[in-house]
C-alpha cells in the first residue's frame, strides 16, 4: 500500500471528519469564447487525469488507516457535467459546485462542470481538492488541459514528454528521506530538534487588532479585501530589500510585522509562510500537494528601526528555508501546543507570495481567460497575499498587489480594509524613513489625526475629587456584604476588607507615619495585600511596592532612596527582612519588630496627595 504524504495525511483527517467543507477546495474558472468542441474537451480531461496520477487517486481507509490507491485511467476520467446557465445564475451555481464535498475514499479529487450560455459563451469550472494539488498544480493543470484540447481538436493524442515521477513516488521518497521522527539522528529527528529550539516560548495566540471575541469553534468563513501600492513605494521597498540582501517579499513580511506590533499584537510574531516544496526538478511539471507551511518568527522587540526588523526577518526567513523539509504536521506533534478548535495551532497569521498570472492558455479556436474562484473561506485569522507587478518590457516595479483574507468570525470588512490601508500607508512611511524606530512610525490614515483631535473630543470633564480609599469606603458602606476579593477560593467582603484596612491605617498612624511619607509593601498577592494598600492610603501615606524576587541589596537601596518609614510584609516570623524602615508591620496590624516611639499621624490623604511611589 502507498502511504499518504505528510501533508496529505492532515488534509485527509479534515476531510474524514467533515470539518473542511470547501476550505480545502481549489476552484478555478475558465471563460471560453468561441465554438467549443465538447468531445475534445472530455477527451482532454481524460488525458490530463491519465497524465497525473494525483488526479485519479482515491484514499480508502481499511481499519482506519488511509492509503493512496491510483485508479486506472479508464476508470477515473472526470465526468464533464454540462448545464445551460445564463450569466446571472453563474455565480450561484459556481459557488454551489465549488462547495460540494468530496468523498475522497471513492471519488477522484478533480471535478469539471461546464456552464454554457449560447453557442459561443462557456464557463468551465475545475474543482481540485487540495489533497491532490496546490496553487502551482492548478497552473500545470490548466496548461496541460489546453495542450490536450488543442491536440484532440486536431484528431490526435497530446504529444507531451513522459513525467519522470508521479506523486506516489514522492510520498514514498519523502518518508524514506526524512526517516522516523523518533530517531534523533534521522533528518526528521534533526529537523524537529532545530525547530523545537527556534520556536521555544512561541505565543499560543496573537491578540490581533480589531478582532472580535473568538468563537469556541472556528467557522472558517472568510472574505478578501485588496489594495495596491504605488510604483514608487514598490521600487523603494525593493531597494531597501536589496540593501539588506533580502527580497521584496521579506520586506513586506517585515512591514506587516511592524504594523501588527504598532497596533498591539506584541513583539513576538509567528507568521505562517508557505514554501513551494518543489526543489527537485523532477517535480516541476507534476500535479500534487508539495507546498509546506512553516513559521517565520518575526522579532520586533526593543523598538527597532524598520531596517533592523527587515534584517531580523531576513535571518528568520533564511533559517526557515534552510530547514523547510520538516512537515508542519510533525512540528505540531513535536511542540504539542495547547489545542483548541477555535484557532490554528502555532500561528494564526500567514503571509504568502503569489505567483504572477500565467499567460492565457492556448485552447485551439477559443479565447480563454483564467479567473480565480473564491470559496468565502479562511484557513487562518489573517492571510496577507503579496504579488509583485512589473513592466513586462523593462522589468520596472509597477506596484504591489496586496490581498488580505480574513476570518469573518473575527473581523468585518471595514476593519480588514482599514488594516490593509494602514499597511499600504506604513510601507510608504518606511520607504521614506527606514531608520526611524517603530514607535515613531505614523500608522494613522490621512484624516484620522484630525478626527481624533477635533471630532472625537468630548466635553471637558473635571477630575473626580474623590480618593481611591474614599470611593472604596463609599462602596463598603453601601454594600458591606458583597464580595470584594476572591483569592485561593476564599471570599472577602467589602466590610471585612474595610475593617482590615482601617486596622492597618490606625497602626500606621500610631507608628508616626505622616501624610506624604512612603510605606513599603513586600507581600504576595492576597486579600491582605489589597487591605495593606488601602490602609496605607487611609493613613495618608504613599504606597511603595517591592518585588520579592529582587536581590536584597537592590530592595534595601530602594527603601533607603524612598525614605520608607514602615515596611508591611507577610514574611514568616523570624525570617530576615530588608533593612531601612523604622518599623516593620504585619498585614493584620501586629508589629513584626520592636517599634520606635509612636507619633501622631495625620488624616487620610486628599486627592492631590502622593499615593504611589
Amino acid at each position: 500500500m502507498i502511504p499518504l504524504s505528510h501533508a496529505q495525511q492532515r488534509l485527509w483527517f479534515h476531510a474524514r471528519d467533515g470539518a473542511d467543507g470547501a476550505l480545502y477546495h481549489i476552484p478555478v474558472g475558465l471563460r471560453l469564447h468561441g465554438v467549443l468542441d465538447r468531445p475534445a474537451l472530455r477527451a482532454a480531461l481524460a488525458d490530463v487525469s491519465g497524465r497525473h496520477e494525483a488526479l485519479r487517486t482515491v484514499f480508502p481507509e481499511p481499519a482506519g488507516r488511509p492509503h493512496q490507491r491510483v485508479l486506472d485511467p479508464a476508470d477515473a476520467a472526470p465526468v464533464l457535467t454540462v448545464t445551460d446557465c445564463p450569466p446571472a445564475e453563474r455565480a450561484r451555481r459556481t459557488e454551489e459546485a465549488s462547495s460540494r464535498p468530496f468523498d475522497l475514499r471513492v471519488e477522484p479529487p478533480l471535478r469539471a462542470e461546464l456552464f454554457t450560455d449560447g453557442a459561443e459563451d462557456h464557463y468551465l469550472l475545475l474543482v481540485l481538492h487540495h489533497i491532490a494539488g496546490d496553487g502551482h498544480s492548478v497552473n500545470i493543470l490548466v496548461r496541460d488541459l489546453a495542450a490536450a484540447y488543442t491536440a484532440r481538436c486536431g484528431g490526435r493524442a497530446p504529444d507531451w514528454p513522459e513525467l519522470p515521477v508521479q506523486y506516489p513516488d514522492y510520498a514514498l521518497w519523502q518518508r524514506e528521506l526524512l526517516g522516523p521522527a523518533q530517531d534523533p539522528d534521522s533528518l526528521h529527528g534533526r529537523l524537529l530538534t532545530h525547530w523545537a529550539t527556534v520556536l521555544d516560548g512561541l505565543p499560543e495566540e496573537l491578540a490581533l487588532p480589531g478582532a472580535r471575541p473568538r468563537p469556541a469553534v472556528a467557522g472558517h468563513r472568510g472574505a478578501l479585501v485588496e489594495a495596491r501600492t504605488g510604483a514608487e513605494a514598490h521600487a523603494g521597498l525593493a531597494a531597501l530589500a536589496r540593501g539588506a540582501r533580502a527580497t521584496p517579499f521579506m520586506a513586506v513580511q517585515a512591514a506587516f510585522a511592524a504594523l501588527l506590533t504598532r497596533l498591539g499584537a506584541g513583539t513576538d510574531l509567528p507568521l505562517g509562510c508557505p514554501v513551494d516544496g518543489r526543489d527537485d526538478e523532477a517535480l516541476t511539471d507534476l500535479v500534487g500537494l508539495f507546498v509546506n507551511t512553516l513559521i517565520v518568527r518575526a522579532d520586533t522587540s526593543g523598538d527597532p528601526t524598520f531596517t533592523e526588523v527587515l534584517g531580523r526577518v531576513r535571518t528568520a526567513a533564511l533559517e526557515t528555508y534552510a530547514h523547510q523539509e520538516l512537515p508542519f504536521e510533525s512540528l505540531v506533534e513535536r511542540l504539542n501546543p495547547a489545542r483548541s478548535p477555535a484557532r490554528h495551532p502555532l500561528f494564526q497569521v500567514a503571509v504568502s507570495a503569489q505567483r504572477g498570472e500565467p499567460r492565457p492558455p492556448a485552447f485551439a479556436g477559443l479565447r480563454a481567460e483564467v479567473e480565480a474562484v473564491r470559496t468565502d473561506t479562511a484557513k487562518f485569522d489573517l492571510t496577507l497575499e503579496v504579488e509583485e507587478l512589473h513592466d513586462p518590457a523593462t522589468g520596472q516595479p509597477l506596484g504591489l498587489v496586496l490581498g488580505l483574507e480574513y476570518a469573518s468570525d473575527l473581523f468585518d470588512g471595514t476593519t480588514a480594509r482599514r488594516l490593509l490601508d494602514r499597511l499600504v500607508h506604513l510601507i510608504d512611511a518606511v520607504v521614506r524613513e527606514p531608520g526611524v524606530p517603530l514607535s515613531a512610525l505614523d500608522v494613522l490614515l490621512p484624516g484620522e489625526r484630525a478626527d481624533l483631535l477635533e471630532h472625537w473630543q468630548g466635553a471637558p470633564v473635571s477630575p473626580d475629587a474623590r480618593t481611591v480609599h474614599g470611593a472604596f469606603e463609599e462602596r463598603a458602606c453601601a454594600h458591606p456584604d458583597r464580595p470584594a476579593v476572591l483569592c485561593a477560593g476564599r471570599e472577602t467582603t467589602y466590610g471585612e476588607l474595610d475593617a482590615r484596612a482601617e486596622r492597618i491605617a490606625g497602626r500606621l498612624r500610631a507608628l508616626g507615619v505622616r501624610p506624604g511619607e512612603s510605606v513599603a509593601v513586600l507581600m504576595d498577592r492576597s486579600a491582605d495585600l489589597v487591605a495593606a494598600c488601602l490602609g496605607i492610603l487611609k493613613a495618608g501615606a504613599a504606597y511603595l511596592p517591592l518585588d520579592a524576587r529582587a536581590p536584597r541589596a537592590r530592595t534595601e537601596a530602594v527603601l533607603t532612596a524612598a525614605g520608607a518609614a514602615v515596611l508591611v510584609t507577610d514574611a514568616p516570623e523570624g525570617e530576615p527582612v530588608p533593612a531601612g524602615p523604622r518599623h516593620v508591620l504585619r498585614p493584620d496590624g501586629r508589629p513584626a519588630a520592636a517599634a520606635g516611639t509612636a507619633g501622631t499621624g495625620g488624616p487620610g490623604g486628599h486627592a492631590d496627595a502622593l499615593a504611589y511611589l
